[in-house]
């Protein structure tokens, strides 16, 4: 028996390329990218979020809420009554 190679090349012109599947599949990337950077740029909002939270709770057993939310904001001097 003789072993013999077949040599297998792809032949690019049978390749089916729809150009519709491709222009979907580049949109749905786009998109995934796009809500990964919103989430990425949103993280120091939420952990600030988190502690004006936490600040108001504890703020708010001396005061009535309204004067916690400004002291947490930094802004209790403005608002003080004369």
């Amino acid at each position: 028996m003789t072993d013999t190679q077949v040599k297998k090349e792809f032949d690019w012109t049978k390749i089916n390329f729809n150009i519709q599947t491709f222009l979907t599949g580049l949109a749905l990337l786009l998109c995934g990218l796009s809500l990964l950077l919103i989430v990425v740029r949103l993280g120091p909002v939420a952990k600030w979020a988190n502690y004006q939270s936490i600040c108001i709770e504890q703020e708010s057993q001396k005061a009535p809420i309204e004067w916690a939310v400004r002291k947490c904001n930094g802004r209790s001097k403005v608002y003080q009554v004369k």
